[in-house]
C-alpha cells in the first residue's frame, strides 16, 4: 500500500482521522516531529476511535530521518504549489505521499528539493487556501488505491 507522511501535524482530530483511514486501507502512517500534540491526546483518540491498534504508525524526529529509513521510497509532496494534479501521478505500491502541517504546509527546504513531477496538487477554486488535511489525505490516498486496483481491499 501507500505510505502517508504527515510533516509536523498540529491538529489531533486530523491525525486521528488519518489513523482511522490507515486502519481501513492498510496504508502506513509516518509522522514527522515535532507534533502539535501527544499521540495519546484525548481528542486524537476520539477522532481515531481507537483504531490506532489496527494501524501501522511510525514516528521520526525529522524529515531527514524518514528519508534515511525509507531511501527506496518514491516521494510525492502534496502542495498548493504543485505542478501536476494528483490524478495524473502513476502511483506504485510503497510510494509515499507527504503532507505539510495544517498551519504552515510543507517547508520550502523540503519543497525546493523536490522535482516538479514530485510536487502534486489537488485542484481547487482560485483564491482557495487549502483543504482540511484529513480530507486531502483521503482524496489522494483513494486515487492511489484506485490505481493499484484496491489491492487487498473488499
Amino acid at each position: 500500500m501507500l505510505k502517508i507522511v504527515l510533516h509536523q501535524p498540529q491538529i489531533p482530530p486530523n491525525t486521528g482521522n488519518i489513523i482511522r483511514l490507515c486502519a481501513n486501507t492498510g496504508c502506513t502512517l509516518h509522522l514527522i516531529e515535532p507534533l502539535g500534540f501527544d499521540l495519546d491526546d484525548k481528542k486524537m483518540r476520539r477522532a481515531g476511535l481507537d483504531y490506532r491498534e489496527f494501524a501501522s504508525v511510525k514516528v521520526y524526529p525529522d524529515f531527514d530521518d524518514f528519508c534515511l529509513k525509507n531511501s527506496e521510497t518514491r516521494l510525492f509532496f502534496i502542495t498548493t504549489k504543485g505542478a501536476e494534479n494528483y490524478h495524473e501521478v502513476s502511483f506504485q505500491r510503497g510510494d509515499a505521499v507527504v503532507f505539510g502541517s495544517e498551519t504552515k504546509g510543507l517547508p520550502a527546504t523540503i519543497l525546493d528539493s523536490a522535482t516538479s513531477a514530485q510536487r502534486v496538487r489537488i485542484p481547487m477554486k482560485e483564491d482557495s487556501r487549502s483543504l482540511n488535511l484529513s480530507n486531502a489525505v483521503a482524496i489522494v490516498v483513494y486515487e492511489g488505491l484506485r490505481q493499484l486496483g484496491f489491492d487487498g481491499l473488499i
